[in-house]
């Protein structure tokens, strides 16, 4: 019985029960399961709604277009078919329109990843003269309106020869995205310790040895992002192309997809076949954020605490 009894100012008061105990520590456990339900079913809806253009796009490729103009919306693709797809690929430019997109994607990827690397361990790694005005004319780039350029752009490649060309338009996209993949960069390479490559130093190794043996696999994260920063600006980029690539025979996927669309309007649209070739165009910038979001996250916590 004493065992059961607690004395408070000399009273006695009955302990409560294992029973009791274990009811009430089951009701508190299950208040933040419950909230972790509702955060679930809550981002499972806003997914649902967020996805829903994206499906809804590719639903509308795989149906004819008497389908797409009735009244009566059709939500699944019952009875359809690769048909738009087949369409727009033999039209004959949708593939030269894609080598283009990705010759110009890769060569801005590495060219900014290069260049802005470089700047970026630079501006964190190392007291210079003119520094500050260095980060201070990356931030000045950015504020200027890409419109406010292009006349100055297009003069500069027609003196020089390179309208409808891919040097010309890579040049241009990868003096547009560095200044910012350095700001990107420079955050990566300011989070990891200078205190690492010391360490690494006072073991035997050289400063170089050091950067590429225990800073660079830390940075990987940073690379990836900014690459795909660079990516998405260069395969997406409309306006500049528009200015730059005025030949139909050299032209971006964007282009191709403005000219697609007009050459529909001219006649009776095949929202099919838009819709087709919109899927076409978005099929390369899924298909590289899945091969490199794994690695998006890999090797932040690696490296330094091993040992």
């Amino acid at each position: 019985m004493s065992s059961q009894i607690a004395r408070v100012g000399g009273t006695p008061l009955p302990r409560r029960s294992s029973g009791a105990r274990r009811a009430t520590a089951s009701r508190t456990a299950g208040r933040p399961r419950a909230s972790r339900y509702l955060y679930g079913a809550i981002g499972i809806v806003v997914a649902l709604i967020w996805i829903f253009p994206v499906y809804w796009m590719i639903n509308s490729a795989m149906l004819p277009n008497v389908v797409l103009q009735s009244k009566t919306p059709t939500f699944l693709p019952f009875g359809g078919s690769l048909d738009n797809f087949v369409a727009v690929v033999s039209g004959g430019t949708f593939l030269p329109a894609l080598g283009m997109s990705v010759v110009i994607a890769l060569i801005v990827v590495a060219c900014c990843l290069f260049f802005a690397f470089l700047a970026a361990l630079a501006i964190s790694r190392f007291h210079f003269r003119g520094r500050k005005g260095f980060v201070l004319a990356v931030l000045f780039i950015q504020m200027l309106p890409a419109e406010g350029l292009f006349i100055a752009q297009y003069k500069l490649m027609a003196s020089v020869n390179l309208l409808n060309t891919v040097l010309g338009v890579s040049i241009i996209y990868i003096a547009a995205v560095v200044p910012f993949t350095i700001w990107m960069l420079r955050g990566f390479v300011a989070g990891i310790p200078a205190d690492l490559e010391e360490a690494a130093m006072v073991d035997g190794l050289s400063r170089t040895q050091a950067f590429l043996r225990i800073t660079f696999p830390l940075l990987a994260p940073g690379l990836v992002a900014s690459g795909v920063y660079a990516f998405l600006q260069a395969w997406n980029e409309f306006t500049v192309a528009l200015v730059v690539l005025q030949d139909n025979s050299s032209q971006t996927l964007p282009l191709w997809l403005r000219g697609f669309i007009q050459a529909s309007v001219s006649k009776a649209i095949d929202w099919g076949q838009v819709m087709a070739a919109s899927t076409l165009v978005a099929i390369p910038v899924i298909v590289f954020f899945l091969f490199v979001q794994g690695r998006m996250t890999s090797g932040l916590v690696s490296g330094a605490v091993k040992g």
